[in-house]
C-alpha cells in the first residue's frame, strides 16, 4: 500500500537529491539546490507499506501561489514503485487538494510521460508561442548533453 504524505519531517533528502541529481531534467543538481527548492515548495511524499513508517518511494513538489498558478515539479517514483500509478497519485493529490482548489494554470514539464498526465487534464500548451523561459548558462549547457 502507498501513502502520500506532505509532512516535510517524513522526506529522504539524501534520497530524494540522488533521485534528482540522477535525472535528465537535473543532471547533477546539487544538495544544497535540492534544499533550497525544498524549503520553497510544497512538497509530497510516496511511502510504499507506511503503516510501519514505510520506505519513501517518491517525491514531487508544487511552485505556487495558490490563487493563479502552480507548478508540479520533479515528480520522481523510484524503480521499486514504478508501474503502480504513484507518479499520476501524487500529481492528483496536488489537483484535489483544497489548497489549490481553483487555481487556473497548473503546469509541469515532461519528456515521456504524457500518458501519465493526459488523463488529469493535462495537455500540450494552447499558445505554446506566449511561454517563454530564461535559462542559467551552465544549467542550459547540462540539458543540452543530458539524455
Amino acid at each position: 500500500m502507498i501513502e502520500y504524505s506532505d509532512d516535510r519531517a517524513r522526506l529522504d533528502v539524501a534520497r530524494i537529491h540522488g533521485w534528482l541529481a540522477s535525472s535528465y531534467w537535473s543532471p547533477g543538481v546539487e544538495r544544497s539546490l535540492v534544499d533550497r527548492a525544498i524549503a520553497g515548495s510544497h512538497c509530497l511524499g510516496a511511502y510504499d507499506g507506511a503503516a510501519d513508517g514505510g520506505e519513501q518511494v517518491g517525491f514531487a513538489r508544487a511552485i505556487t501561489d495558490h490563487a493563479t498558478f502552480a507548478w508540479i515539479a520533479d515528480v520522481w517514483v523510484d524503480e521499486r514503485g514504478r508501474g503502480r500509478g504513484v507518479g499520476r497519485a501524487m500529481v492528483r493529490w496536488f489537483l484535489d487538494h483544497p489548497g489549490f482548489a481553483g487555481i487556473r494554470r497548473v503546469g509541469l514539464v515532461t519528456a515521456d510521460a504524457h500518458g501519465v498526465y493526459e488523463p488529469l487534464s493535462f495537455r500540450t500548451p494552447l499558445r505554446p508561442e506566449r511561454w517563454m523561459e530564461r535559462l542559467d548558462p551552465a544549467f542550459a549547457a547540462a540539458l543540452a548533453t543530458a539524455p
